[in-house]
């Protein structure tokens, strides 16, 4: 029961990723594409979760984590960059 639980998980996450693909593509400004990639990232951390439940291994775990850390600094970095131009000060 919890396989098919599973893969309906899949199938919205896997939707609501071709939803962010569509934002980022038709978004009116920067800063909705931002959001679609950040929401992008809780989506692809959420999937990395759900194979590890589905393979009962702990690798998936922390490999979200490392996406979580990366994404989080990404969508930082663009932030900053859209503000003020530059990165670094």
């Amino acid at each position: 029961m919890i396989t098919y639980a599973l893969y309906f998980a899949f199938g919205c996450f896997g939707l609501a990723l071709l939803f962010n693909l569509w934002r980022i593509y038709q978004g009116p400004g920067q800063a909705d594409r931002v959001l679609a990639l950040d929401t992008m990232v809780i989506n692809v951390i959420s999937l990395l979760v759900l194979y590890g439940i589905l393979q009962e291994t702990a690798i998936y775990f922390e490999a979200s984590m490392l996406v979580a850390m990366v994404g989080f600094v990404s969508t930082v970095a663009y932030c900053r960059f859209l503000l003020r131009g530059d990165i670094i000060e």
